[in-house]
């Protein structure tokens, strides 16, 4: 498991990016006290999910404003059509962990 952050710095209903060691970032969320990790780049375009707007349980990208599930990493309004790569976050005190569940690649590679 990699330690993330603290759960004191990531406040409900925020996202934040993570840069984790020989992997592609990801965004950390935190929906009211529940955690959830995806990769934090647009299946669709080049854009860090992390910089975009947190609406009713989605994502929505800042580029071309599609949106994911955050739960799920389904993409919920077009032109995103590819879901997310979607991680466990563990959650031990006051401490968040990722747990990566399925090997990591581009999408579109």
């Amino acid at each position: 498991m990699i330690f993330l952050c603290h759960v004191a710095d990531l406040p409900p209903n925020t996202v934040r990016r993570i840069a984790v060691p020989n992997e592609m970032p990801i965004a950390l969320f935190n929906l009211d006290g529940r955690f959830f990790a995806t990769d934090d780049r647009c299946t669709h375009g080049q854009a860090s999910l992390s910089d975009g707007m947190i609406e009713e349980g989605s994502i929505v990208c800042p580029l071309h404003f599609g949106s994911f599930d955050i739960e799920s990493g389904e993409p919920t309004a077009p032109p995103c059509s590819i879901a997310l790569q979607t991680h466990t976050v563990v959650r031990e005190g006051d401490s968040l962990y990722l747990q990566l569940t399925r090997a990591r690649r581009d999408p579109r590679a």
